[in-house]
């Protein structure tokens, strides 16, 4: 997966906006002003965090070198995901989905409701 093939699939999750809140390198997608990924636009291999149940965190983590703790990010919460080709385009989104999903679900009721409408 590429920087263009990660922020297109991204941006087509409902509710999702891209933003550079902390800087001009690292390009943060949100759903419902909640982050759910951010990448450093020139990181070569393509890196990025994304949010993680804490348990399932660890379970990548031993089964997968390609994921490791979130750099610069809570740990215990969050993945930095390498893509070093060992893992397929499905398989990462699928922990794109995953942390989609994990933010979702943390949203208040209001913002859920409002997200369904879109």
């Amino acid at each position: 997966m590429n920087i263009e093939e990660l922020r297109e699939y991204c941006l087509s999750k409902k509710g999702v906006e891209e933003c550079f809140p902390f800087d001009e390198e690292t390009l943060v997608f949100k759903v419902m002003e909640k982050m759910f990924l951010l990448t450093g636009i020139d990181s070569r291999p393509l890196e990025f965090n994304v949010k993680c149940n804490p348990d399932l965190a660890i379970t990548l983590r031993e089964a997968y070198k390609c994921v490791k703790p979130g750099y610069h990010m809570n740990k215990k919460h969050w993945n930095t995901v390498t893509c070093d080709g060992s893992v397929s385009n499905k398989l990462i989104k699928d922990w794109i989905d995953h942390s989609y999903d994990c933010v979702v679900a943390s949203l208040p009721q209001k913002l859920k409701k409002e997200l369904e409408g879109l």
